[in-house]
Parts: C-alpha cells; sequence; structure tokens
C-alpha cells in the first residue's frame, strides 16, 4: 500500500496571473503557501487483479481504464499504464473551497503512481505534469501556480514566464516574521462550495480584451513583488494593506468574484480590527482569509460569530509519500 499526502493552499497576490491567457503576453507572479490541510490519496492491488475499484465522493467500478468516469483519475492512470488496482481518496477539508484542492488532487495522485510504478520526479516535475494533466488534457481553464505550491510546499513567490516556464523562489522569514505571519492569518469558510470554471472563464475573456481588467492584473502583479520584498524586510503587516488592495483589483475581474454577503462579512471583519483580506481562489464561495493583528482576533472573531473558523498552520514539505509498502506491491496473489 502506498499513501500520499499533499497540502493546499492559500494565495495571498497576483492570482489570476497565472493564466496562459495573461502570463504568455506579460509574465506573471503570484505569492503563495501551502497550508497544513491535506489531500491523502491511498493505492494498493486491487482483489480481482484487473479493473479498478475507486473510491473518492463516489464509488466506481471500471474494467478498464476508458471507463473510469472521474477525469483526474482516468486521464492520470492512462497516462502511468495503471490498473488492477484500489484506490480511495480523503481530504481535510471539502472541495469547491479556494483552497486549490483539485489541483492537490492532480499532484498528489502523479506522486503516488510514480511511487506505485517504482519511478521517481522532483516536485517541479510532478507540478508540471499536474499542469498538462488539468490544463492541456483536460482542458480546464485553470492557471499553473496551484500545481507548483502543493507540489513545493512553503511560502513561495512563483513566476510564469512568457514562455511558459515557471521559477519557484522560497521566501524565508525570521523566526519571529513567520511565527507573526502565520499566527495573524485568519481563515473563515463561507460555507458556500461553488466550481471555478465559470469565474475563469469569464476572467480570462475579460483579462483577454478589457483593457482596465488587464491593468488590474499588471497591479496585482506588482503587488505580488511588493509583498514578498516587505517580507523580506520583516514588515509583517504589510500583508494586511496588500491584501486589501489586492481584493479591490480582483473583483472588478468578473461578475461572480464577489457578492453582497460576501461583501458584507469582509466589510464586518474590516470594522473589528482586520488590516485585510480577500476571498480565496476563483472568488464566489469557500474561504475568506484576514490578516489581523494578535490584539484584534477575538474581535474579529465575534464579527463572524456566523462563519467557521479554521485554523492552520504553514507546510513546508509539499506532497510527500507518508507510506510505502513495497512488498503489497508484488499483489496479492503471490
Amino acid at each position: 500500500m502506498i499513501i500520499t499526502r499533499t497540502p493546499l493552499r492559500v494565495s495571498f497576490a497576483g492570482g489570476g496571473s497565472d493564466l496562459p491567457s495573461y502570463y504568455e503576453k506579460y509574465g506573471g507572479a503570484v505569492l503563495s503557501t501551502a497550508i497544513n490541510k491535506y489531500i491523502y490519496l491511498t493505492m494498493h492491488p486491487y482483489f480481482f487483479k484487473s479493473g479498478y475499484f475507486l473510491k473518492y465522493s463516489e464509488v466506481e467500478h471500471a474494467s478498464k481504464v476508458d471507463e473510469i468516469k472521474h477525469p483526474i483519475i482516468r486521464e492520470v492512470f492512462r497516462l502511468y499504464g495503471i490498473k488492477g488496482v484500489d484506490f480511495s481518496s480523503s481530504a481535510d477539508v471539502p472541495s469547491g473551497n479556494g483552497l486549490s484542492s483539485s489541483s492537490a488532487f492532480t499532484t498528489g495522485l502523479i506522486q503516488l503512481c510514480n511511487a506505485y510504478k517504482e519511478l521517481y520526479k522532483t516536485k517541479a516535475e510532478i507540478a508540471s505534469e499536474a499542469c498538462h494533466v488539468e490544463i492541456e488534457i483536460l482542458g480546464e481553464p485553470i492557471g499553473k501556480q496551484d500545481q507548483y505550491a502543493c507540489a513545493c510546499g512553503g511560502l513561495n513567490f512563483i513566476q510564469f514566464e512568457r514562455s511558459g516556464e515557471v521559477t519557484v523562489e522560497k521566501v524565508y522569514l525570521t523566526s519571529d516574521g513567520y511565527h507573526r505571519l502565520e499566527n495573524n492569518l485568519m481563515l473563515f469558510y463561507t460555507g458556500i462550495t461553488r466550481s471555478a470554471s465559470s469565474i475563469l472563464q469569464e476572467q480570462k475573456s475579460n483579462t483577454t480584451h478589457d483593457t482596465k481588467k488587464i491593468e488590474n492584473l499588471h497591479k496585482m502583479v506588482g503587488l505580488a513583488g511588493n509583498l514578498r520584498d516587505e517580507l523580506l524586510r520583516n514588515n509583517i503587516d504589510a500583508m494586511g494593506e496588500i491584501l486589501h488592495q489586492g481584493w479591490l483589483l480582483k473583483r472588478e475581474l468578473a461578475s461572480k468574484v464577489t457578492n453582497p454577503q460576501i461583501n458584507d462579512w469582509y466589510e464586518r471583519a474590516l470594522r473589528a480590527g482586520a488590516l485585510g483580506g480577500k476571498l480565496l481562489g476563483a472568488g464566489g464561495g469557500g474561504f475568506l482569509l484576514f490578516y489581523v493583528q494578535e490584539q484584534n482576533h477575538q474581535r474579529v472573531r465575534d464579527s463572524l460569530s456566523d462563519l467557521k473558523e479554521m485554523p492552520f498552520k504553514f507546510d513546508n514539505k509539499g506532497t510527500t509519500i507518508i507510506h510505502f509498502n513495497k512488498h503489497s506491491l508484488k499483489g496479492i496473489f503471490q
């Protein structure tokens, strides 16, 4: 049996610039971190030695790879020639949350298949392959930041070159700065799940043809670089203002990024002392992130008492194999 653990991610600035419709013209950059909320994937030989037994949010029995309904599982298994396996997945948080659960799943599955086949790829190679599966094979209207954040782990400044090349720069903070940043970030679950595809499709169209929205993305990329520089100077509180500036820009990129209820929660948190925040992922629901100095934590919690808070820490390992029983790979019939 093999088990992989892949972190979800929180993106702070530059989101949207990882879409090819933008970075192929201008180049892009984001600043994000992996967090200690995970997707767990398990695989071992199937009792019947052929076909597939798959357990995720649904249960599937398939005799051939083409019969697998789950698109990511089908295409990754096809890519690696996986057959005769019992596969299952579980997660710390629900899907459709803005924390990159889909890309974490893809990244973890590629790590799992490499281990099952006794192959090795670097984390950057795993991220690149996850992008290939999601964007090129499945045609999802998504960007590249999530795959690299989930695969590599840590606090990163990720750049997207016009050529398509991706570079991951670790952002190293002082011990005090790291603790303050981790401590002063607060996540609240809105209870609204959504598909990012329609929002991203509209955003892609807008940032291809609308000059003002393209300019917004230029500014958002600049904020990612500014945030990196401020954090490296140990100006941790700059996170609040930069999150707020980014949110004001982001909500103009597509019509469904926010709504009156989300705006109300956001304003309530600011009145209670949050220095800034944003809705994670494409928008429309999922998690609200706020930067809040410690003395105002309880006031913000009280102002958002109708939402579920999710405490978290940073993850520095990225996608990881947490259990590998090589003997089991020989199959249960031998």
